[in-house]
């Protein structure tokens, strides 16, 4: 078999329905192998958004995302998109040309050591020099991105090898071939002193407790012990933020209601934390707290951040673990009328004169989106507001970056989301991170994707304005100047509208969110400081 042919059945093997990247002159063998397969490739704008809605893809469906560059410049594209997803957990495969072998001991036309600049963002990365190793290098790919905890890996796959011919055929996975280890009995049985001795725990739930799909046995476990849940953003959704028991999460409420529920427990279980998602300095100024440590990996050594135990096992099965140990119930009193005034500030709607702002804007947005449509967040200023105050309710249908919080997330990832959730999708971004990979917007018109960006424009970087005006009462280097969105939009062929009241945003969004089109919905904001 031509070893271009092989690695396009091993893709095809590990359930690979779709390649996102850019062409490239030593891809031109991949390419065509790609054309003659099942594997649909998604040729893209720009190399990032490639890397972006693998990331998604991965996030959201739990199987690697695949995206595909050429070497030298495409490479270097990658790795922002391939960076976020080692550091926010999302199992990808990144796949870049090289040239030939016999011009690598050189300082060649865009000879770069990619394998090198991929190794501190990846689980593992390597270059298949040899045409018999690619099924041995593709199974092992996807087998490191996929296990707890995901992330990203990577091939080289140089021009000369994929031109070559192959005697080996592709490895396929065992259907039940990775068993994750059940909990330790001692870890366990002393899990259940830190809490039962406790008169305040408080559950922390992060990324893992989204992406295990632990979030059954999470609730369960909440639902047995009265015990709250506080997310990260990136755990949002994994207990409803219906539920009484949630306290959405750690930076949520116009008074910090959340962070003074978790200064006052004496007792936290961290269910899927990465310290990566947020600084546990900030919960645990003193490190005093007793914490339970429940994920697949051990903990992170930091100052902040010793826990009393660590469970270490697959979560789900922790968590159970947890529930047959039959708690008692603890008094809700404690926590309660912080969740009533969390509850209020985020289901309050907007005043008819009260001036544009995503907080206020996040009530009409959740009351239009079904509860299992999936808001894809860029990062900035919108995001924390997003966070913070968009009330979530199932897993996995509130997309944050926040390990490497990459702006230019939103657009892309909403293209990937729409491709694989039967829901709504709406992509939130503001005008910085918008235009940052706003090209998409074609793939996205080629693959007939029907999301809604709802784009939040203030003229400037207005997270960076807002720290600076803190810090210093003043601020430099954030203004920006932008096109006529609406107009942009519709010379895509998207429609675009550019609201003048609440009472319009409300009509617009919810008929956008209705349609079977593609479409934006700029929401124009006062600068930070002159609102």
């Amino acid at each position: 078999m031509k070893t271009s042919d092989l690695l396009v059945a091993c893709l095809e093997a590990e359930g690979v329905e779709s390649v996102f990247g850019l062409p490239g002159e030593e891809l031109e063998d991949v390419l065509f192998s790609l054309r003659d397969s099942s594997i649909e490739f998604v040729p893209v704008r720009h190399e990032q958004g490639a890397a972006f809605m693998a990331d998604v893809h991965g996030r959201l469906t739990g199987h690697a995302g695949v995206c595909l560059s050429t070497l030298g410049p495409g490479a270097t594209n990658l790795i922002t998109g391939v960076a976020d997803a080692h550091l926010d957990k999302s199992p990808v495969v990144a796949i870049t040309g090289q040239g030939g072998r016999e011009r690598l001991h050189q300082e060649s036309h865009q000879r770069l050591d990619v394998v090198e600049m991929f190794a501190p963002i990846t689980k593992w990365n390597a270059r298949i020099d040899d045409p018999d190793i690619v099924h041995e290098s593709v199974r092992k790919a996807f087998k490191l991105a996929e296990y707890e905890k995901p992330g990203a890996t990577h091939l080289e796959f140089p021009e000369d090898v994929a031109a070559a011919e192959s005697r080996v055929e592709p490895l396929t996975a065992g259907e039940h071939a990775v068993r994750r280890p059940a909990p330790d009995p001692t870890a366990v049985e002393r899990a259940v002193e830190v809490l039962a001795d406790a008169e305040r725990p408080l559950v922390l739930a992060g990324n893992g407790a989204v992406r295990t799909r632990t979030s059954t046995q999470l609730r369960a476990f909440v639902e047995g012990t009265d015990v709250p849940v506080v997310a990260t953003y990136m755990g949002k959704g994994a207990v409803s933020d219906a539920d009484e028991h949630s306290l959405m999460t750690l930076d949520s409420g116009a008074r910090d209601e959340a962070e003074r529920v978790i200064e006052r427990a004496d007792a936290v279980l961290a269910v899927g934390y990465d310290i990566a998602e947020h600084d546990p300095e900030n919960w645990n100024p003193e490190g005093d707290k007793r914490v339970v440590h429940l994920d697949f990996e051990p903990a992170e050594v930091y100052e902040h951040y010793t826990p009393d135990v660590e469970v270490i096992c697959d979560v789900a099965a922790g968590l159970e673990a947890l529930c047959a140990a039959d708690l008692d119930p603890i008094d809700t009193g404690w926590y309660a009328d912080l969740r009533r005034a969390l509850v209020e500030e985020v289901t309050r709607p907007p005043e008819a004169d009260e001036p544009f702002s995503v907080r206020r804007a996040l009530p009409i947005v959740r009351d239009v989106l079904d509860d299992e449509d999936v808001l894809v967040s860029d990062v900035g200023s919108h995001k924390m507001a997003i966070a913070t105050n968009y009330p979530t309710y199932e897993p996995n249908t509130c997309i944050v970056s926040n390990g490497l919080a990459s702006m230019g997330i939103a657009v892309p990832g909403a293209v990937a989301a729409d491709g694989v959730v039967e829901g709504n999708v709406v992509a939130a971004t503001g005008d910085g991170g918008f235009l940052m990979n706003a090209a998409e917007l074609e793939t996205a018109t080629r693959l007939d994707r029907s999301f809604t960006v709802l784009l939040f424009n203030d003229d400037d970087y207005g997270l960076i304005r807002e720290h600076q005006l803190e810090d210093r009462a003043d601020a430099f280097g954030t203004a920006i100047g932008n096109p006529d969105f609406p107009a942009f939009a519709e010379s895509f062929g998207i429609e675009g509208r550019r609201v003048e009241s609440w009472d319009d945003f409300r009509e617009t969004f919810a008929a956008a969110v209705a349609s079977d089109d593609l479409s934006l919905v700029e929401v124009p904001l006062p600068r930070y400081g002159e609102r």
